[in-house]
């Protein structure tokens, strides 16, 4: 019997186009995000870190909305809740990408309390940002 890749889904995974699906892949694998299931034929995956998701199409007509100029995602970034934001860092550095903005320790205001969490950035080939963070 074949897993149900749907199965357990979160209630919002959102898909990013992306101009070049295999150097796309590339970049997110070499992150450790995994592929769920993909559609070659299609230029599409879904992949999976960590319990979040997220997927890929490549470039086409039927979803757009408007010109696709790079950066894409301007004005969003697609936070990761992480293990491990550090060895995140060391990974998105050591596979030579650069950093949008480096690890560091930042509060936030939530309602009546904080919180601290540790955060790295990055962009992926297209310009999308990702924000990775551990809660300390």
């Amino acid at each position: 019997m074949t897993a149900d890749p749907l199965h357990g889904r979160p209630a919002l995974v959102p898909e990013l186009v992306v101009s070049d699906i295999v150097r796309s892949l590339a970049f997110y694998r070499s992150l450790g995000f995994e592929v769920l299931f993909d559609r070659p034929e299609d230029g599409f995956a879904n992949l999976a870190l960590e319990g979040g998701q997220l997927m890929l199409e490549q470039m086409g007509d039927h979803w757009d909305v408007g010109p696709m100029e790079p950066p894409f995602g301007r004005g969003l970034n697609l936070e990761f809740a992480v293990a491990d934001a550090a060895a995140m860092a060391e990974r998105i550095i050591r596979h030579g990408w650069p950093l949008f903005q480096p690890l560091r320790e930042r509060i936030y205001r939530v309602g009546d309390g904080t919180v601290r969490v540790l955060q790295v950035l990055v962009q992926d080939p297209d310009g999308y940002l990702l924000r990775f963070q551990t809660d300390l």
